[in-house]
């Protein structure tokens, strides 16, 4: 198996008008923090993974609890791809682990 690793990353705007708007934003956000997405910034969360098969089923799960309303938009980068991205204000979180430097493969 060949290991290609890339990032998915979730960019979304969710109407948070009503209190079924409020509850479908906070089960959406809960759902993709549980399939492994840390946030970026507000409203854009980031998740690693090996491979396209990784990839595509990270995608099923997260069509599975898209909410009904708003939008979601699933971006594809590989790593090299997303090593390129430029900080034009403020700096790289040091706290957050997100390289696969210290990523164990069984």
């Amino acid at each position: 198996m060949s290991y290609r690793f890339m990032r998915i990353i979730i960019m979304f705007d969710l109407p948070t008008e009503t209190i079924e708007d409020r509850r479908a934003y906070r089960d959406f956000r809960k759902g993709i923090m549980k399939n492994g997405f840390f946030m970026m910034q507000e409203s854009i969360y980031c998740k690693m993974v090996l491979n396209e098969s990784a990839k595509n089923n990270t995608i099923l799960a997260v069509r599975k609890i898209k909410p009904n309303k708003g939008l979601v938009q699933i971006l594809s980068v590989t790593e090299k791809q997303f090593q390129k991205m430029e900080f034009l204000v403020g700096s790289v979180q040091t706290e957050i682990i997100d390289t696969d430097e210290r990523l164990v493969i069984f």
